[in-house]
């Protein structure tokens, strides 16, 4: 027999038994279903971590005071380590587009509304670039402003919301840990894990001199012209700050820099682990279907031994009869996966959709359960195919 033949036979064998097809395949249906949907589970959520870590800024440097430290013992509290002075000269890094300094505490904002306690964070004009910040209405705080020490503010969306509930907070006056500022703009919302929502910005010099009284800053951001220059900038901030603070050889840095790719690539590999880690329990279903195949295909062997033998008698040799029940297996496990693919993109869109989950489908969850398919189909189709091509054609013919 040809292999057209061959394929021909056992597709109409299939389509025969409409019933033991679709319940074999059943088992594939459902394997493909599952990895696909979780693999885009985790690939949502891979995606949704990256895109709020980005959202924090793009090509930054985050250099930060380290713990204070007692002998061997760390405090719970920071160094001030950091000044305007250390923020002005690694401006002059090759390759740092910006900088950022900022310095934060916390404090009671009063409306005459209401009031709240929320984080005040004093910064600069290239904050708003550095951090990638939106306007909702009204103005940014500008150099100027930091320069004069004008007493203005920007409240985060949720903070303007609770003290000037159903009016614009834009020209309003509150008061700040005793102080009064006026109201010159509202954040853009974000709703994810910056904390800009429930902040307060002010100038940096307000924040240092009329509010916390400490020249200290508790960070500085490094916007870089590129993701390339991330080493060498990282390097030579290093060094500069290390000179700067006049630290031995033999004493630890004041200070620490962390780097947004950095960032990146930890939580991309935090999340790929999880995924693959879902992936490969959902793919245990796949197995499952294996063998619910090869089952199937067994007892269709004992069904058809007496066609097995009327085939070997008329001149079917026993790699015909093999790869006919190998084609069976493979065609079922197959067509399993392509609607196992399309019933994990509907439950990927329903997770999305009533879930409230970021789903993404990759493309290789699609071609690995397609592949995982055909590769099932050969390996349990293997022991039914080759347990019908040994039969005995004589005693084949006998059977009822």
């Amino acid at each position: 027999m040809q292999v057209r033949d061959t394929t021909k036979s056992a597709w109409r064998s299939l389509v025969g038994n409409p019933m033991r097809t679709v319940l074999t395949a059943l088992g594939m249906i459902i394997g493909v279903a599952s990895v696909v949907a979780v693999l885009s589970v985790g690939e949502g959520a891979k995606s949704s971590v990256e895109s709020r870590i980005r959202s924090l800024g793009s090509n930054l440097l985050t250099v930060r005071p380290t713990s204070a430290k007692s002998g061997a013992v760390r405090s719970a509290g920071t160094r001030a380590s950091l000044t305007r002075a250390d923020a002005e000269a690694l401006g002059q890094i090759p390759g740092v587009t910006a900088v950022s300094p900022e310095a934060t505490g916390s404090a009671q904002i009063k409306s005459t509304v209401d009031n709240v306690n929320a984080q005040v964070t004093g910064v600069t004009e290239p904050y708003f670039e550095a951090r990638a910040v939106k306007m909702g209405e009204g103005l940014s705080l500008t150099t100027a402003d930091d320069r004069e020490m004008q007493r203005v503010a920007l409240l985060g969306a949720t903070v303007a919301t609770t003290l000037f509930p159903g009016a614009s907070a834009v020209g309003e006056r509150v008061q700040i840990a005793g102080k009064s500022f006026r109201v010159v703009g509202v954040l853009a919302a974000t709703g994810d894990m910056t904390g800009s929502d429930d902040g307060v910005l002010v100038p940096l010099t307000v924040h240092q001199k009329a509010l916390f009284g400490s020249d200290a800053l508790g960070s500085i951001n490094l916007q870089l012209e590129s993701e390339k220059d991330n080493d060498a900038v990282q390097s030579a901030t290093s060094s500069m700050l290390r000179l700067r603070h006049r630290l031995a050889a033999t004493q630890e840095d004041d200070f620490e820099i962390r780097s947004q790719t950095q960032m990146l690539e930890t939580m991309s590999q935090v999340t790929g682990t999880f995924t693959a880690l879902l992936g490969a329990v959902a793919a245990v279903s796949l197995v499952v279907g294996g063998i619910g195949i090869m089952n199937i295909m067994l007892v269709s062997v004992r069904e058809r031994t007496r066609e097995i033998g009327v085939r070997m008698a008329v001149g079917a040799r026993r790699r015909d009869i093999l790869l006919q029940f190998l084609v069976e297996s493979v065609v079922v496990s197959l067509a399993g996966g392509a609607i196992g693919v399309l019933l994990g993109y509907g439950a990927s869109y329903l997770i999305g959709s009533f879930g409230g989950w970021s789903t993404v489908v990759p493309t290789y969850a699609v071609t690995l359960a397609l592949g995982v398919s055909v590769a099932i189909g050969l390996v349990f189709g293997v022991s039914p195919a080759r347990r019908a091509s040994r039969l005995d054609p004589v005693e084949a013919l006998r059977t009822e």
